[in-house]
Formats: structure tokens, sequence, C-alpha cells
């Protein structure tokens, strides 16, 4: 058995927590209030004020956070991870965030003895409650072999991709596929709409054909049946696209179906409906 610190416990944090202490693992929670510190403990982890403090002691210690600056700081800042940690930990990151800043926390975390992982992960809530998400991980694979047992936990799908920052990369192309898809769905669907065919007939004909898929099956009945609450929330493929689309300007490559599809996310954001489903993307072609 393992003792972990986990620093995150959000709504992919939390499932992910009861994954590890199910196993029968031992968790270091690192929480910001008191109520925070309440969840920890009906979960079952112990909760520290602090991520050195929740770092002091553990074998791993887990992020799950939203942004690149939000991972360099609980891993290197001021009361960080780092500041806890022994040499030879492994830090995992399954935070979305900028390959670029991975690479360079990777590097500080390697100068002062420390592993580091990256894992960002594909599924969303429904797959971190479940365990079937699928990670992307970047990084020495001889390190991915000693946390696998850990990480199957989350998922079976786990995947090496390469050096340090290549799950992210992998993880901005799952997002780039996924979100200029979901933005295909929508334009067909208000296609059928404005021609006033029934959209639930022509999603029946598109799940059979060569258009089908799984984001076809996820988001079609969502727009078909205007359902809109969140699976993923917008404002979080927003965020990805402006991760993608920072490392393709800087890489000088042009994307554009991204590119459109990015200028469709942020209408979306500017209608007030960052914390609604992706499938809102429908609504913004209605207006």
């Amino acid at each position: 058995m393992t003792t972990v610190a986990f620093i995150g416990l959000g709504a992919m944090g939390k499932p992910m927590v009861r994954h590890l202490l199910a196993a029968g693992h031992t968790v270091r929670a690192s929480v910001r209030r008191p109520e925070a510190a309440d969840a920890a403990r009906m979960l079952g982890a112990e909760p520290f004020f602090s991520h050195a403090d929740a770092a002091r002691g553990a074998e791993v210690v887990f992020t799950n956070v939203t942004s690149s600056e939000d991972v360099r700081s609980v891993l290197l800042g001021p009361g960080g991870a780092v500041e806890g940690a022994a040499p030879g930990t492994i830090c995992i990151d399954h935070s979305t965030i900028s390959p670029v800043v991975t690479r360079e926390i990777a590097d500080v975390l390697e100068a002062r003895g420390l592993e580091m992982l990256d894992c960002p992960v594909s599924g969303g809530t429904a797959g971190a409650e479940a365990a079937t998400l699928t990670i992307m991980v970047g990084g020495k694979a001889e390190v991915l072999e000693r946390v696998r047992p850990l990480i199957s936990l989350f998922g079976k799908t786990i995947t090496h991709i390469g050096g340090h920052g290549a799950g992210q990369v992998a993880k901005l192309c799952n997002q780039i596929a996924q979100v200029v898809n979901i933005e295909g769905i929508a334009e067909a669907m208000r296609f059928a709409q404005a021609q006033e065919v029934d959209p639930q007939r022509v999603l029946q004909a598109m799940s059979s054909g060569l258009a089908g898929s799984r984001m076809l099956d996820m988001m079609g009945p969502k727009m078909v049946s205007r359902q809109f609450g969140a699976g993923i929330e917008a404002r979080l493929h927003d965020k990805d696209f402006g991760l993608a689309a920072e490392v393709a300007r800087a890489a000088g490559l042009n994307l554009p179906a991204m590119q459109a599809t990015a200028a469709q996310l942020q209408m979306l954001m500017e209608k007030g409906w960052g914390k609604d489903d992706t499938s809102s993307l429908l609504r913004v072609l209605e207006q």
C-alpha cells in the first residue's frame, strides 16, 4: 500500500481519491478551507492546509487543478509540495496545462531529485466516477511503470506518449479533434432545423453512417432534446483551446478549423454559457 498526497479535490479529484482509498492506499489531501477538510475526511482522506505538509511522507503526489500556473504554484510555489516532498517522490499531474510549462516544472523537480509525469485524462467526471478514464502520459517510461498500479485505478487505457510534455500535447490533440467535432455536429443540427427537417431523424440516420462517432452519440441527443446542462463545462474546452492556440502560434501553425471553432467558443463564453455543456455551441449558431 502506498501513501499519496492529492492536490485538487474537485469534480475529477474526488472520485479519483475514492478509487485510491478503496484500493487501500493512504491519501493525504491538500485543502484550503475548513469545509474542504470536512469533505476530505468524509472521503476517508487526511486533510492538510499546506501542499508541503500533504506531500511530507508521501511517495507520490497527485495534482488535478485548473491552469498551468496553478500546477506551478501548488508544486513549486511558497508552501508548495516540493518543500515537503522527499527526494525520489513522483509527482503525477492529471491537469490539462501547457506542455511548455510542464517541461519547465519537470526540469525544476528533477533538479530537486523528484520525478514528474504529465498524465492528462479524457472521459470527464463520468469517466472519473467509473474509473474508465483515458490517460495520456509524458515522462520517463520506467517512472510510469513504477506508478502504473496507481494510475490504473482511474482507467485502463494508459498510453505512454513520450518525454515530458508529450502527454499534454496528446491531450490538446484530443481536445482539438473533439471540439471541432462538436462544432460540426452543432452545424449539422442547425442545418436540419433551418430546412425544417426533424433533427431527431437526421441524428438517427447520421449515427449509423460514417458520421457516427462517440461525440455524436453524446452531443447529438443533448442538442436535439436541448439539454444543455454540463457534462463537460464549455469553459474548460475554451481554456484548453487557448492552450492549443498558444502552442500553435509559437510553432507557426495555421489550423483553420480549430481557429474557427475557438471563435465560436469565445462567443459561447460571451453569452454567459461557460458553465453549460459544450453542446451549447448549437445555441451560438441559433443566435
